[in-house]
């Protein structure tokens, strides 16, 4: 990816158990730190111009696409998911940086 940080967004598009929710971000956070992304931004959008989704959104930034796929893939974060299990749907996007 030469160089180039990528950016993981997490968009949650319904949540139906804020208990698993809340277990699942206490479980994600550290797994994501540890596979070397740095939060960027979380929590509820400040403000939606566009859309309907006014849920938790989270960005986080890696060194490359390559690490932000091997992040989700880790066993931490697959502990994380199976603990999230259906009490939430996502979207989840990783974008290369712009290199400017």
């Amino acid at each position: 990816m030469g160089g180039v940080s990528a950016y993981w967004i997490n968009t949650f598009t319904a949540i139906h158990d804020e208990a698993r929710l809340a277990r699942y971000v206490e479980l994600a956070g550290p797994a994501m730190r540890a596979a070397g992304g740095v939060f960027l931004a979380r929590g509820n959008p400040a403000q939606v111009l566009e859309g309907s989704s006014a849920l938790r959104t989270t960005v986080i930034r890696f060194e490359s696409v390559d690490a932000a796929v091997a992040a989700y893939h880790s066993p931490a974060y697959q502990e994380a998911l199976a603990v999230l299990g259906d009490g939430a749907e996502r979207e989840i996007r990783v974008l290369e940086g712009v290199d400017s």
